[in-house]
């Protein structure tokens, strides 16, 4: 019996072990490309590299439409690279958006080391980067799945037109805690992406696109983000979607164009 219980307890330490030390592998799902690898798209774009202080390097790509009601910049979820989510400038473009979307750390043609302090610092930088070319109300900060507590942080230090979460989590604890909740995840997690802190620091007006039959993240994180929040933030169902296959919903198109187009609204005085 003794030797059983160790054996258990052995066990789930390795475990702890293994998801501490490797959550990267967990977590993220990178597709990495060459730095000769070359972008094809139907739309014109310009391709931009940035230079961290570190020596890390962010890829992103910047596509432009004539006499563009402004831009979105777009923080993607945790797999794959820019080459393939690319293809989400199209939504965007048709609704005279210029489109603005980078790779992080380790994925595409990005390099560095990656934490989320420097997935704060570096989706940070990009942000100033825009406003040397875009008014800051011309300014749509948009996240998707991973990306959306990146785009809260980003949106609490500035002052952007709004700020769209697409399938968002209350926070990646409390997401990760759902499927591994016999894991002491709050001492072991090197992100915890605090989306509903983040919120309450946002200056602008929040809106929330999310499947009602989402099981990856699931859509009861975003009625407690409008709840927690409920003069800031106007929640969006599309109902029978789930993670991965809302632009197979024409609800979805409406909801962007409707949001798209909503006067811009402020916290401040």
């Amino acid at each position: 019996m003794v030797t059983v219980l160790l054996f258990v307890i052995g066990g789930y330490g390795l475990v702890c072990l293994a998801v501490y030390f490797f959550q990267h592998f967990f977590f993220f799902r990178p597709e990495i490309l060459a730095h000769t690898f070359t972008y094809q798209y139907p739309f014109p774009f310009q391709e931009h590299n940035f230079e961290m202080e570190d020596g890390g390097t962010i890829n992103a790509i910047h596509f432009k439409v004539p006499h563009a009601r402004g831009v979105v910049y777009y923080l993607k979820g945790n797999s794959r690279s820019i080459k393939g989510w690319g293809k989400f400038a199209k939504d965007f473009l048709s609704n005279g958006y210029d489109f603005f979307m980078m790779d992080y750390r380790g994925f595409g043609k990005s390099r560095g080391k990656r934490t989320q302090e420097k997935l704060f610092s570096d989706a940070q930088f990009l942000y100033r980067w825009l406003k040397e070319h875009y008014p800051e109300q011309q300014i749509v900060v948009f996240g998707r799945s991973f990306g959306s507590g990146i785009a809260a942080r980003v949106a609490s230090w500035n002052h952007p037109r709004l700020l769209v979460l697409d399938s968002p989590y209350f926070s990646f604890l409390y997401n990760a805690q759902r499927y591994a909740f016999w894991l002491p995840l709050k001492w072991m997690l090197r992100y915890d992406l605090r989306t509903d802190q983040y919120l309450k620091a946002v200056p602008c007006a929040v809106h929330i696109i999310h499947g009602t039959k989402d099981q990856l993240i699931s859509f009861r994180q975003s009625e407690m983000l409008q709840t927690l929040h409920p003069t800031k933030v106007t929640l969006h169902a599309i109902a029978g979607a789930r993670h991965n296959n809302l632009p197979d919903f024409a609800a979805y198109f409406e909801t962007l164009y409707e949001v798209l187009y909503v006067e811009p609204q402020s916290d401040q005085p």
